[in-house]
C-alpha cells in the first residue's frame, strides 16, 4: 500500500510549521482547514442526491439504510442511525450502523479489525441484505478491506450501495453503484481523518439521512413532526412543534398530545377537526405525509 498516492495521507503545506506556533494560531490554523470542508461537500451533492432518492425507494417497499465504516468511518455511521429512532421516530432496524469489529469498537480501538473483508461480508450475509435495501460504505481513504467486502457482498445481493469517501479514483468508488468524493485535502495532522474527512463524513450523512426523512413524510415545513417524546425535553419540544404547527395555546397542544401520543395526527386533529380514526385513516391513506394529509382533511 503506497499512502502517498491516498490524498488524505498526503501532507499539508498550510500546516507544516503548526507545531512552532502559539495555541492561537494553532486554532486559526485548524479552523481554517475545517472552513473548506463545506465547500467539498457542496461539490457532493448531485451524487448524494442519486443516493437519497434511492434510499427513499427503497424505504417506501420496507428496505433499510445500512451504515458500514471502521474506526471513526464507522462511528459515525453509528452515530448518524442511532439518532433517527428518537427524531423521527423510524424503527430502530431500518436505519443501522456496522462498524468493524462489532460493539467494542465503538468505544475502544480496534484497528486491525478494518482489514477484514470476509468478516464485512459477512455482516451483509447476516442481515440478509436484498433489493430494497441500500448499503452505503464510508472510509476516508476510500481502500477499507472490510467496507470494501461488506460493498462486494451487498452487490451481489442487488442492494443499492454507495461510498462517502474523501480520497479520488478509490477502489470503493469502483466498487459502489455511487460514490460520493468529497475532496477535503490533506488533513492539518497528516493522516489523522478523524479532522477535516470525519467532519465532511458527519456533513454528509446528516444529509442523506435528513433529506430522505423529510422526503418520506416525517418533517412538516421545517418541524420534526415525527419526534418522539421519549423524555422530558422531548414532551416539551413534542408539545411546541405542535403549537407551531397548528397554532394552538399551550394547553391545546398538551391536550392533543396526551390524546395522540404524537405530533403528526395531534397537529392533523386540530387543524382539520377530524377525530381519531378518520385521523389515522386520513395519515395512512396519504402515506405518513402530514401537508397532502392535511389538504385532504379541509377540503
Amino acid at each position: 500500500m503506497d499512502l502517498h498516492k491516498i490524498l488524505t495521507e498526503t501532507r499539508n503545506p498550510r500546516t507544516l510549521n503548526i507545531d512552532t506556533l502559539s495555541t492561537e494560531n494553532i486554532l486559526e490554523k485548524i479552523n481554517g482547514e475545517d472552513q473548506t470542508v463545506a465547500y467539498a461537500v457542496e461539490r457532493t451533492i448531485p451524487v448524494v442526491s442519486r443516493v437519497v432518492d434511492s434510499i427513499v425507494a427503497g424505504l417506501e417497499k420496507g428496505g433499510r439504510l445500512l451504515y458500514v465504516g471502521a474506526g471513526t468511518s464507522g462511528r459515525l455511521g453509528i452515530l448518524d442511525a442511532s439518532e433517527c429512532p428518537p427524531t423521527f421516530s423510524t424503527d430502530p432496524g431500518q436505519v443501522i450502523g456496522i462498524i468493524a469489529g462489532g460493539e467494542r469498537a465503538i468505544q475502544f480501538p480496534l484497528e486491525g479489525a478494518e482489514d477484514d473483508e470476509e468478516g464485512g461480508r459477512n455482516e451483509i450475509v447476516i442481515r440478509e441484505v436484498g433489493p430494497n435495501d441500500v448499503v452505503v460504505g464510508i472510509a476516508a481513504s476510500g481502500r477499507t478491506p472490510y467496507t470494501i467486502g461488506a460493498l462486494k457482498e451487498a452487490n451481489s445481493r442487488g442492494a443499492v450501495t454507495a461510498s462517502v469517501v474523501c480520497s479520488p479514483q478509490s477502489p470503493m468508488c469502483d466498487v459502489a453503484d455511487h460514490s460520493i468524493v468529497a475532496e477535503v485535502g490533506p488533513e492539518v495532522v497528516t493522516g489523522s481523518t478523524r479532522m477535516k474527512a470525519g467532519t465532511a463524513q458527519k456533513l454528509i450523512l446528516n444529509m442523506i439521512t435528513t433529506a430522505s426523512m423529510i422526503k418520506l413524510g416525517k418533517v412538516y415545513s421545517n418541524l420534526m413532526v415525527d419526534v418522539m417524546p421519549s423524555n422530558e425535553k422531548l414532551k416539551v419540544r413534542a408539545r411546541n412543534i405542535i403549537m407551531e404547527a397548528a397554532d394552538v395555546s399551550e394547553r391545546e397542544a398538551t391536550e392533543a398530545l396526551e390524546t395522540y401520543g404524537s405530533v403528526k395526527p395531534a397537529i392533523l386533529s386540530l387543524l382539520t377537526g377530524l377525530e381519531e380514526k378518520e385521523v389515522y385513516d386520513l395519515l395512512t391513506l396519504h402515506k405518513g405525509h402530514l401537508r397532502s394529509a392535511m389538504k385532504a382533511g379541509m377540503k
